[in-house]
């Protein structure tokens, strides 16, 4: 793989671990502040809005640039904004610096997933999308914990000092080792707003944008709860729900991996089978949630299977975008936080209604065996309308 994989795969750590980490550090920010945890909370809120807003807005704004130095500068912003949060003598001000750390998450993963795309092989561009958000599981299985560490021990000010520095590593490793320019996107890039737009016409784009609102927004639903799961279910402690996640994260590290070397055979197989397999385990965990042991399972698999669709429905939507998919890959991306806040909003609705804990997992697995479905109805009428007949054609749509 080429080495400026690892440079956005650093980038990718460094915003995942901005996005997440927060969530370990929220009492300490709410007393520092003096504000309430559910005021606190807004941190993470405000931050998830801003990537939706991000992922499209500025995308939009800047494919007339070369993606090397749009990456370059979204890293800049991403510096700014954790520097202002460690800076931050108020909520307001703490809350402006995760607004602008957050503009730039959206369109990172967009653009660089085409980036990273553009860097190998086409039988091998799922791989290199998967290895971008191994940062972004990694930042879940190690970072959040770590940092959550340094933030008690040393102030939680020092988590986002180093989330900065790590930001700058990144810029450092994207300047010296992503090319400026590839055989594959020198032809993509300059088109502008309008031929970027003219992707949206195709059909395809937004069935692949429906599959991944549905299809990760379930996993998102189920996890949302997940704390109230283990221990009002379960039966496990609270002391214990932190090392159950890091499982979880470890799930999502391998399913995303998996999923990127499935996807380069067929994206088209390996989203079909993960969704199914993500809503039998969903449903499988909903019944057995009460058995620790079949809760352990269930999670490291619902992170498997959940982040192995990632490489593959970026693919997706970069295929059926071709001729430029920048604009399309960003809104993707939205499309991702789009699905959280669905899945989320959905979990809460069926806990409001006094279902019961387990009732989040049933409204997941419900969305994501109607993504399924949309994703077998785009797939037959893939089948009917082929956009071509070149390899990568059949490794995303599954024509033999």
């Amino acid at each position: 793989m080429p080495l400026g994989l690892l440079a956005l795969a650093i980038g990718g750590f460094g915003i995942g671990l901005t996005e997440f980490v927060i969530m370990g550090l929220l009492p300490e920010v709410a007393g520092d502040f003096g504000v309430t945890e559910s005021v606190a909370g807004w941190l993470i809120s405000g931050y998830a809005l801003s990537v939706a807003v991000g992922a499209i807005v500025i995308t939009a704004g800047v494919t007339r640039f070369n993606r090397k130095h749009v990456l370059l500068g979204l890293m800049v912003l991403f510096i700014l904004g954790n520097g202002l949060s460690a800076l931050a003598a108020s909520y307001t001000a703490m809350m402006i610096g995760r607004v602008v750390a957050a503009l730039c998450h959206g369109a990172f993963f967009g653009i660089g997933s085409v980036v990273a795309a553009d860097m190998v092989a086409p039988t091998r561009r799922a791989g290199a999308i998967a290895m971008m958000f191994a940062g972004l599981t990694t930042a879940n299985v190690l970072g959040v914990p770590l940092g959550t560490l340094l933030g008690q021990q040393m102030g939680w000010r020092s988590t986002f000092w180093a989330i900065t520095v790590i930001g700058v590593i990144a810029m450092i490793g994207l300047a010296l080792l992503v090319p400026k320019r590839t055989p594959a996107n020198t032809q993509a890039e300059g088109q502008g707003l309008r031929g970027e737009l003219r992707a949206f016409t195709h059909p395809q784009v937004w069935l692949s944008m429906a599959v991944t609102i549905l299809g990760f927004g379930g996993v998102f639903g189920a996890f949302t709860y997940i704390a109230y799961i283990l221990t009002e279910v379960s039966g496990f402690t609270s002391a214990t729900v932190p090392w159950l996640l890091i499982l979880f994260g470890a799930g999502l590290f391998i399913g995303n991996f998996l999923g990127g070397k499935a996807a380069d055979k067929s994206v088209s197989r390996t989203l079909l089978s993960m969704l199914l397999v993500l809503t039998a385990v969903l449903a499988v965990f909903a019944l057995t949630a009460h058995s620790q042991v079949m809760t352990v399972i269930s999670l490291i698999l619902m992170g498997a299977s959940g982040f192995a669709l990632v490489p593959g429905l970026q693919m997706r939507i970069m295929h059926y975008a071709e001729q430029a998919p920048t604009l399309a890959s960003g809104a993707n991306i939205a499309a991702f936080n789009i699905g959280n806040a669905l899945g989320a909003w959905l979990g809460g609705l069926t806990l409001s209604t006094g279902l019961g804990y387990t009732a989040p997992i049933w409204a997941g697995a419900a969305m994501t065996l109607a993504g399924l479905g949309v994703l077998l109805a785009a797939t037959r009428l893939a089948h009917r309308n082929p956009v071509h007949g070149t390899p990568l054609h059949r490794q995303v749509e599954g024509v033999a």
